[in-house]
């Protein structure tokens, strides 16, 4: 039996009635066999990033230092971000620059625009793809997927209810997973 893929997921939004929130609670529970996600839930919790702070051989703050574990243990990360003032909100660009040092070099990487609106977020994907390029990760362009999610079909539970959004979630987390298989047979 193959090892499964371990896919973090990860909302770029603070707001309690999140539409990116419910996206990454829904592909938590959507996820195909073989596929094993957990939800990163410490957005809130990270000081502002402050080079002074992520020094190679010193301890991290706890939250950062989390982040990181969570990133190491994942074989790959989803985001799934709003955007703010056509670009990413502050608080998930922060979480981002905590990645700088370590966490996402050279990790497999995509991301779910849930944006009900046909041009929304594009601005926060073109900066996200930016300083992911930056940071050396390994964009896995099938995975990446422009998912309207209305309001609407986000239920009391906080799920997105819709089955032809749960069924797009499960495929991208399907291609993410194919991807990490790949690399993982290319590694030997």
């Amino acid at each position: 039996m193959a090892e499964p893929v371990r896919i973090l997921l990860v909302s770029g939004s603070l707001r309690s009635g999140s539409t990116n929130s419910a996206v990454v609670r829904t592909a938590h529970e959507v996820a195909p066999d073989g596929v094993r996600t957990s939800i990163y839930d410490g957005l809130d919790d990270l000081p502002h990033f402050n080079p002074d702070d992520d020094v190679e051989g010193e301890p991290l703050a706890p939250a950062p230092a989390a982040l990181r574990a969570q990133l190491d243990e994942a074989d790959a990360v989803l985001f799934s971000t709003p955007e703010y003032a056509g670009a990413l909100p502050g608080s998930f660009k922060n979480l981002l620059d905590w990645t700088v040092g370590g966490g996402t070099y050279d990790k497999p990487v995509a991301w779910v625009n849930a944006s009900a609106s046909p041009t929304g977020a594009v601005g926060a994907h073109e900066s996200l793809r930016k300083v992911l390029t930056y940071t050396n990760t390994d964009i896995v362009e099938v995975a990446c997927a422009h998912i309207p999610v209305p309001r609407r079909s986000v239920g009391a539970d906080g799920l997105v209810d819709d089955p032809g959004v749960r069924e797009r979630l499960s495929a991208v987390l399907s291609a993410l997973a194919e991807h990490v298989t790949g690399r993982r047979r290319a590694d030997g």
